[in-house]
């Protein structure tokens, strides 16, 4: 039996921006997902998918023809058509990737709720990467695509930096643990984003500033991670959010998820990856028990502080 794990992840800072080779600050995350894999000693050679939930219930369930991936018995016809373009491209990039097994069986766990975007894809990409010995950027490229940070976070230790040059990963562990960490928490808006819709609409939105000030907002954006990582205190943290928001919210054109739900927090929110769902990061001077009441009262229940989510 083999068994690999993935962290979930977060993207803290140059939100779409990364994609045009902005510096961003990523966290992966405690929750994730599992994948272990074994066979039996039956003369069967279809591969026997189960993925579950972060309460155990099966919310998957499929069988593969390992010469093709051709599908059978699926429980949702459209999830296992994208399982096997994972599986055919890992078989494009090795061979030998699942030709001698019988009977194989795979089962997959996550540790969050499916709907809460902490990466159920892309930490099912590095999972099925690791299975297959293949580069979990590679098979991410060929199949979800994106910026990769969130491949870089399934595998990480901590937070890191992360840049595309030339169209490549580059990345490294960093030192986000500040002091003020205990005001910072996370809420789910409970509205699912789409991450390659998001990355349409704003390929959308910038294609006529490609050639003039794209450059100068990758640049800014750069700038504003360097300074989201060396900030001493909560105020500092808190101006860097406003100026990182305001500056997203006008290139894309979408309102920022204080001014939609919380224009009345007296602390700072900081959309995370695709605007308008998902999670936002608050940040407050007050207590944990006075921000959760304010969440709470406004009708947002996941209420999670910094260390009891962030790796």
């Amino acid at each position: 039996m083999m068994h690999f794990h993935a962290h979930g992840k977060l993207l803290l800072t140059a939100e779409y921006f990364v994609l045009d080779g902005a510096l961003a600050l990523a966290l992966p995350v405690k929750l994730g997902q599992s994948l272990k894999f074994g066979s039996l000693e039956v003369e069967n050679s279809m591969l026997h998918w189960r993925s579950s939930d972060e309460k155990g219930g099966c919310w998957f369930e499929a069988k593969f023809d390992p010469e093709r991936f051709d599908f059978s018995d699926a429980t949702d016809p459209a999830i296992a058509e994208r399982l096997q373009k994972i599986l055919q491209a890992a078989r494009n990039l090795n061979p030998n990737f699942l030709t001698k097994c019988q009977l194989p069986i795979a089962n997959c766990q996550l540790d969050f709720p499916r709907l809460w975007g902490l990466g159920t894809s892309s930490t099912l990409v590095y999972l099925v990467a690791k299975w297959a010995q293949v580069d979990p950027f590679e098979l991410s490229a060929r199949t979800f695509g994106g910026s990769g940070y969130d491949i870089a976070c399934a595998g990480a230790d901590g937070p890191i930096l992360y840049k595309l040059g030339n169209g490549k990963p580059q990345f490294e562990l960093c030192d986000f643990n500040p002091q003020f960490r205990n005001s910072l928490y996370f809420i789910y808006l409970g509205k699912k984003q789409d991450s390659r819709e998001g990355i349409r609409n704003y390929r959308f939105t910038t294609d006529d500033l490609r050639l003039t000030r794209l450059p100068e907002l990758v640049t800014e954006i750069s700038v504003l991670t360097r300074r989201f990582l060396a900030a001493q205190t909560l105020a500092e943290f808190e101006g860097l959010i406003g100026q990182h928001e305001n500056l997203v919210a006008e290139t894309i054109g979408l309102p920022r998820a204080k001014a939609l739900y919380f224009n009345d927090f007296w602390g700072e929110v900081k959309s995370l990856g695709a605007w308008g769902g998902d999670f936002v990061m608050a940040a407050s001077s007050r207590s944990a028990e006075e921000t959760r009441q304010y969440f709470n009262e406004k009708g947002f229940e996941v209420f999670l502080p910094f260390d009891e989510l962030v790796l």
